[in-house]
């Protein structure tokens, strides 16, 4: 305590205190080495060998993308959204400002290591002392001056402190990671976006180009009909299709707009029309790459940046058991003060009012009632979990990549069938609608042939999609 009056310590005693001392202090940083906890090791993922493609000849062996993936569908509008999405959305901006708090937090856990309280305190206390007291003191006011340092070190023996700091740089690659998975899915929706958006304006292309058609058709079954050539039938049938298709291009307009709205709030800016976003001209939608690289199972570890966060998760709670346990034992520092203490402003910076204290303390939660322990189990049970969510997580990138191999693969196939019965399609339309204006045959044949023609392209423009 602070404070005047007290009476100074005899040096042969104070000297005695100190060799008491010394084998302790020498005990206690001799120990300073020591990691109470578990060492964190990553846990064994249950990784496949290779993929399950059914045609190995569209992955490249590679298992590294060469360069930016967006950059292999050579599309610059596409590339220009991007970027511009890497600048601008809000989300994440946000993921980028958590990886700047959990910097802050690391830098707050690195700092336990040091001294945790170092305070200089100063101040001044007028005194005036009641005269009714049973003990009237000498002096019944008086003036007090104090300045000072305190500190107070609780000593890292244990590795709390440490383990702490291991937990935050943890925690900071898990956001990097989760910035990194925001960045991943933003630039994903960018893309599925746009290529959304030209799949429904090829779409639409196709229904205009077989209203047309379609429109012709009309005109001659009705000028046959007119002719007597053919009952009222075969126009009806004719306007009926001709109706059906221009129906769909309302549709494909709306779903323009729609992810046009979607894709300016990915841009972070208001709603804009198609044109303002990717210009008045539509282009077609997007070749991909003949070949993917997509590396080996075990690559997912490393790239996937959903994986990365759950293991870095886990790190992190690794370290906290090691911070509950060491509760467990004694918490050893080291506490001191330094003052200038003194009643006369005058005699404030002579030697004798210098004061000071200090030594090492300890303190041990011996009767916790089990708390202490409990909370080791809490951690380790939490610590289980995330075993379970990076497995999990393992296995779904490993689902995700299987599963968009297939369909990659599928839509391939699927793509080359759909260009081939679309040629074969456009060809009958254009021979069937010749024979019926020369009277060869009905209308039947001309109304199947359009159908499916309008079916055919239809799906082709959705399977270039999903290629």
């Amino acid at each position: 305590m602070r404070g005047h009056g007290s009476k100074p310590v005899p040096v042969g005693v104070r000297r005695r205190g100190v060799e008491r001392l010394t084998p302790l202090l020498v005990a206690v940083l001799a120990s300073g080495c020591m990691m109470i906890g578990p060492d964190y090791q990553r846990p064994a993922a249950p990784l496949a060998a290779g993929w399950l493609a059914r045609d190995a000849d569209g992955i490249a062996p590679s298992s590294e993308p060469i360069g930016p993936w967006w950059e292999s569908f050579g599309d610059p509008v596409l590339t220009n959204l991007i970027v511009e999405a890497y600048e601008q959305n809000p989300s994440l901006h946000a993921a980028g400002v958590r990886v700047l708090e959990a910097q802050a937090r690391r830098g707050i856990a690195i700092g336990t290591l040091f001294p945790q309280s170092q305070n200089a305190v100063g101040g001044y206390r007028r005194t005036v002392a009641s005269e009714n007291l049973s003990v009237a003191p000498p002096d019944r006011s008086f003036d007090q001056f104090l300045l000072g340092f305190d500190v107070a070190w609780e000593l890292d023996l244990w590795g709390k402190f440490r383990r702490g700091i291991e937990s935050s740089d943890a925690e900071l690659l898990a956001s990097v990671a989760d910035y990194d998975d925001v960045l991943v899915s933003l630039l994903g929706e960018v893309a599925a976006n746009y290529i959304g958006i030209r799949t429904a304006q090829e779409e639409l292309h196709v229904a205009r180009s077989n209203a047309e058609l379609q429109r012709k058709s009309y005109d001659i079954a009705r000028r046959r009909a007119q002719e007597g050539a053919v009952t009222d039938v075969d126009p009806a049938q004719s306007a009926t299709l001709l109706h059906a298709t221009e129906a769909q291009i309302p549709g494909f307009e709306a779903r323009i707009d729609e992810q046009a709205a979607t894709l300016s709030a990915l841009l972070g800016v208001p709603p804009r029309r198609v044109e303002e976003i990717l210009g008045d001209r539509p282009t077609e939608i997007p070749s991909p790459p003949e070949r993917i690289a997509v590396g080996l199972p075990a690559d997912l570890l490393r790239r996937r940046p959903d994986v990365r966060r759950a293991e870095r998760l886990l790190a992190a709670q690794s370290a906290q058991i090691g911070i509950a346990k060491a509760d467990l034992l004694p918490h050893f520092s080291l506490v001191g003060s330094i003052n200038l203490d003194a009643e006369d402003a005058a005699k404030f910076f002579e030697g004798r009012s210098f004061e000071a204290f200090g030594g090492p303390t300890f303190s041990w939660a011996i009767l916790n009632y089990g708390r202490i322990t409990n909370n080791v189990r809490v951690q380790d049970a939490r610590y289980q979990a995330l075993v379970n969510d990076y497995t999990t997580a393992v296995l779904r990138a490993q689902a995700d990549v299987e599963s968009a191999l297939a369909a990659h693969r599928g839509a391939l196939l699927r793509t080359a069938s759909l260009r081939e019965s679309v040629a074969a399609a456009e060809k009958v339309v254009d021979l069937v609608g010749r024979q019926y204006a020369e009277g060869a045959v009905d209308f039947t044949t001309v109304l199947l042939a359009q159908q499916l023609l309008v079916q055919q392209q239809d799906l082709l423009a959705a399977s270039r999609g999903q290629e």
